[in-house]
């Protein structure tokens, strides 16, 4: 297995709110762990709920007990969002500030993923497939048949997401087992790279074993910022 990350502030933002994490070795009791964020709340707001989140998460899995990857994460997960929460409390111009996360643990036969928000999870093996589902107001008019899914990215509300950590006591992940086989390539990005590029935009950089995975990763940060660069762009990527 090899892995890279890669973020970038895109063209249009004075800041990065997005972060990630990218450890092929064992983190805790965890074989590995790849993790992105993406903060939101205003400009420092949001650059500290995404770096409290990942710092949170990380320390956890580090103390973590727990030898089941779901439970571990799963704790990781309210540890993230109990640290922006309180943060949140002790300055009011941190308030409502929250962040996306999508994680990814890989083991012997599988990969297992949890992610809240609209930073998302791809697998490239023989095409493009999404794992994650979209915690968005957009993903929702998919599901009900309001919209179709090749509107997502240009939808005047593609930014409204109705999951987030730091947003509620309570957060709601979901969880993923998603089985790997050699060659896979895995992709973890913030809705900076996935709004700026389709899938088969996406598909067609990834899908090529013969070049290092930096150099496809900043060819995906080029790629986004050359649509436009919108939004902060982030991606890890893993390569089985």
């Amino acid at each position: 297995m090899e892995s890279f990350s890669i973020t970038d502030m895109g063209r249009t933002r004075d800041s990065n709110q997005d972060s990630v994490f990218c450890e092929e070795n064992a983190v805790g009791v965890f074989p590995n762990l790849f993790l992105v964020a993406d903060g939101m709340g205003g400009h420092n707001a949001g650059d500290l709920a995404s770096k409290i989140g990942i710092e949170a998460f990380v320390e956890n899995i580090r103390n973590c007990e727990r030898r089941t990857p779901v439970g571990g994460m799963e704790d990781a997960l309210r540890a993230a969002n109990e640290a922006i929460l309180n943060k949140s409390y002790e300055d009011p111009a941190f308030r409502g500030m929250g962040t996306t996360l999508v994680g990814m643990v890989v083991l012997e036969d599988t990969a297992c993923v949890i992610n809240i928000g609209d930073s998302r999870l791809y697998r490239i093996r023989d095409g493009i497939e999404q794992i994650t589902v979209d915690h968005s107001l957009v993903e929702e008019m998919v599901l009900s048949g309001e919209l179709q899914k090749d509107q997502m990215r240009t939808h005047p509300n593609k930014n409204i997401i109705t999951r987030a950590l730091g947003t509620t006591p309570y957060p709601k992940p979901d969880f993923f087992d998603v089985d790997i086989r050699e060659k896979d390539v895995f992709l973890l990005c913030s809705d900076g790279l996935s709004n700026m590029l389709d899938d088969k935009e996406i598909e067609k950089i990834i899908d090529n074993e013969d070049r290092s995975l930096s150099e496809i990763g900043q060819d995906l940060i080029d790629a986004a910022n050359e649509a436009g660069g919108k939004d902060n762009i982030s991606a890890v990527l893993v390569r089985i």
